[in-house]
């Protein structure tokens, strides 16, 4: 699985995530994210995705491409 380690992203990189609905949790999609910095913690950054704000975990996957998450997403879940 080729995922980027949180540790090297930047503010305005784009990564893929797998992203569980917190209203379904039996519901999870691939969508785009956008690394910005946090805006309450100058000193962190945070994925920006449907509109809000994710604090970076050091546990989050985050992929560089849609295939390279979709072959984790199809992996895990298949």
């Amino acid at each position: 699985m080729e995922t980027i380690d949180p540790k090297d992203v930047q503010a305005g990189d784009e990564v893929y995530v797998i992203y569980n609905n917190p209203h379904t949790p039996t519901v999870a999609n691939i969508r785009p994210a956008e690394v910005v910095q946090h805006p309450k913690d100058p000193n962190a950054l945070a994925l920006f995705i449907h509109d809000t704000f994710h604090v970076i975990e050091d546990d989050d996957a985050l992929f560089s491409s849609e295939e390279a998450a979709e072959k984790a997403f199809n992996d895990h879940y298949f």
